[in-house]
């Protein structure tokens, strides 16, 4: 089996995401997590799956000098991009007010960017989900900022809290990739980069 080859590698998760530890436990893996602070800054010019492409690649590189020949660093990236930009994560309540009202009666991407990291390889991948919400009110609105607080949230919420069952009106793609990892899509990659590292 594959997860049992996986499980003799060392596997560190960098994120301190809850939400993506529990994806990976779901997975079956073992893993660890080192959380540590990243600069997720990208150059001017970058869209969409390139920022996300481009954040998680270099949360990867971080761990270049410190991994032995048998340790694999997952790392990963979540964006909402809706009307040409990023919305991140929300810095106070009155930014949060603010993107939840630009994804209100609106559809928008949610984009996850991969690294797999080891010493002889790495593999980046992005995985976009376009998601539309219904209209919300600013009492609603009020309601979820107020009970759930959603300030570790790319665009301010999370589809598996409240505001997700009463807004999410349509999903085109990975319903994962929209808490946080694109599990089935990481579970390929994590299949190719095994067979490859055992036929070096």
């Amino acid at each position: 089996m594959i997860i049992d080859n996986l499980n003799n590698c060392r596997i560190i998760l960098a994120s301190r995401s809850p939400r993506r530890q529990q994806l990976l436990r779901d997975l079956g893996l073992k893993f660890e997590v080192v959380s540590r602070e990243y600069d997720e800054t990208f150059p001017d010019g970058l869209a969409g799956d390139e920022i996300a492409r481009y954040v998680a690649h270099e949360k990867a590189i971080s761990f270049r000098d410190e991994l032995e020949e048998n340790e694999i660093v997952i790392t990963a990236d979540t964006i909402v991009w809706c009307n040409g930009k990023v919305l991140g994560k929300p810095g106070d309540y009155e930014d949060a007010m603010r993107i939840l009202k630009e994804i209100s009666g609106n559809t928008h991407e949610v984009i996850t960017g991969v690294s797999i990291f080891s010493p002889a390889r790495e593999v980046t991948f992005s995985v976009s989900t376009k998601v539309t919400f219904e209209t919300l009110s600013e009492e609603e609105i009020n309601h979820y900022i107020d009970k759930y607080s959603p300030y570790d949230k790319a665009g301010a919420y999370g589809i598996q809290e409240w505001i997700g069952i009463i807004a999410c009106s349509h999903i085109e793609g990975s319903y994962f990739n929209v808490v946080g990892l694109p599990v089935q899509r990481l579970y390929q990659e994590l299949q190719n980069f095994i067979k490859e590292k055992r036929q070096k």
